[in-house]
């Protein structure tokens, strides 16, 4: 039972990672690889302001998307006046970036050996303590950035950027502003990333750089893959597939040093799988 609970906790986190990171990609046709810069940058914030500082978690998460989100304007703007294709470089910057601090400014972070002793949140007096009650709040967490990807997505701004995504050339001769939308998308995606860095380093209450690393955005990038690029719906059912069929592994006493690699293995084969059968993904039938 609950380990159950916590495969469900950990499938709700990637369902915000996933919905937002297929605003910038899906949506958008924008290529980013550096959204577990931005999950770590949400986890490591809250952290050490919880741990340093006494913040609460609200507080410290509400720091560490508003964080994520001027570096992923930062990151952004130079990169896109420029031109899309800079973006994949300046992203793999600010990855190779993020885990080098994190790993090597031990005064706030202690660099390889983490940040252990995270305190679990508390919200105005009531203790997550428990995992139900961190189900129950991964849950609303899940619930408000969903909702808030939804309403983008069929607002005018997400026309805008299907509009991009189809022909930029065209939205720009509209008169719309094509950075701005862009930036604007990588901050947004940024920003509820670094909600989902938060809910994870108050759940496990320690992190690492280990768990930010290039190949955390590579299976990130996966989860939109095998949804559907711009199915939001897709990205939620990937999200729980991805994470709860490795999980069958544990239940058919493999040892560790071939659930590893079998879980490298099916990731790959579902890649190979929807690039060949399946190009927009395996939830996405229109």
């Amino acid at each position: 039972m609950e380990y159950g609970l916590h495969v469900l906790i950990i499938i709700g986190i990637y369902m915000i990672l996933a919905s937002s990171f297929n605003l910038v990609v899906g949506c958008t046709g924008l290529f980013s690889i550096a959204h577990a810069a931005f999950y770590g940058i949400g986890a490591y914030t809250a952290a050490i302001l919880s741990l340093r500082y006494g913040w609460s978690f609200l507080g410290g998460t509400a720091a560490g998307v508003i964080l994520a989100a001027l570096i992923g304007a930062l990151i952004a703007l130079p990169s896109l006046r420029v031109g899309g294709d800079y973006l994949v470089i300046s992203s793999f910057a600010l990855m190779m970036l993020t885990y080098s601090i994190f790993l090597n400014w031990t005064s706030p972070t202690r660099g390889p050996m983490g940040l252990p002793g995270i305190p679990q949140p508390s919200i105005l007096g009531w203790k997550v303590d428990s995992l139900p009650e961190y189900v129950l709040l991964v849950s609303i967490f899940v619930a408000v950035c969903l909702i808030l990807v939804w309403h983008v997505t069929r607002s005018p701004f997400g026309r805008v950027l299907r509009a991009i995504r189809e022909n930029e050339v065209a939205a720009s001769a509209l008169g719309k502003n094509v950075v701005y939308f862009k930036v604007a998308v990588v901050m947004f995606a940024g920003a509820i990333a670094a909600v989902a860095g938060s809910l994870y380093a108050h759940y496990i209450t320690f992190i690492n750089p280990d768990s930010f690393t290039l190949l955390e955005s590579i299976f990130i990038f996966c989860i939109v893959i095998v949804g559907g690029l711009g199915n939001f719906g897709g990205s939620i059912a990937a999200a729980a597939l991805l994470i709860a069929l490795p999980e069958g592994l544990r239940f058919l006493n493999v040892p560790d040093s071939v659930a590893g690699p079998s879980r490298h293995l099916l990731y790959g084969a579902l890649l190979v799988f929807c690039m060949r059968f399946r190009p927009q993904g395996l939830f996405k039938w229109s």
